[in-house]
């Protein structure tokens, strides 16, 4: 089946045709009390196509714009809404503004280069100094997780010097932890995937044997009835 090409263009398709149409016989009423009513039966015909829309905030509101726009702003109506401008419907929208989080280095993050910001402007302190070394070895850990095959110690070392614009000193016996360490941790910090069964001796005595045990299940004492 083709489709009908010379029929008029729907301004909001949303609605169908028949609510085009409507708008359209609403021109050819001339007096204006009758055609504003008739225009609040075409805002209920328009509310009936998506009554789950009704609990939208100024729904109705919505509702008398969009008439407004399929009769082309051309509609001369009372609405209980301001008319939209049309000028303001065809002005392309703001452009948004970001922040600017330029990120240096991809594997650590702008938390990370945050934090080091941040200890910049720390005092010299104990506290600061024990600060510099977890973040160092942070960014190790960071860097694995991005790349394993080919991480370097003086790399790391490098990247925080430069994060840090040198303005961060770490002590001149200060190491890095081990690749190899830093991955074993990390697996053991990962759950297992269910409990496992210990291999206790409840588990595996024979069941006979527990009820033996048990001093409820022991057998009775024989009398003798000879016995004073």
């Amino acid at each position: 089946m083709e489709y009908n090409t010379e029929r008029m263009e729907l301004r909001i398709p949303e609605y169908g045709r028949n609510v085009q149409k409507m708008v359209e016989y609403a021109f050819t009423i001339e007096d204006r009390a009758k055609r504003t009513a008739y225009a609040n039966l075409i805002i209920n015909s328009m509310s009936n196509v998506n009554p789950e829309a009704k609990n939208i905030v100024d729904y109705k509101h919505k509702l008398w714009d969009h008439l407004f726009i399929i009769s082309d702003y051309k509609l001369d109506v009372d609405s209980p809404y301001p008319i939209p401008d049309i000028k303001e419907r065809l002005s392309p929208p703001q452009l948004l503004t970001y922040k600017n989080s330029k990120i240096e280095f991809g594997p650590y993050g702008n938390v990370l280069e945050n934090m080091i910001k941040k200890l910049i402007e720390m005092e010299e302190s104990e506290e600061k100094s024990v600060l510099i070394e977890l973040i160092a070895q942070q960014l190790k850990k960071s860097y694995l997780q991005w790349n394993r095959d080919s991480v370097d110690d003086e790399l790391i070392l490098k990247h925080f010097e430069q994060l840090s614009k040198g303005q961060l000193k770490l002590q001149e016996d200060f190491k890095l932890n081990t690749t190899r360490n830093i991955l074993n941790n990390n697996r053991k910090k990962t759950p297992s995937k269910g409990p496992s069964r210990t291999n206790t001796p409840a588990n595996n005595s024979n069941p006979n044997q527990r009820r033996t045990n048990n001093k409820f299940n022991s057998p009775a004492p024989k009398f003798n009835r000879n016995q004073k």
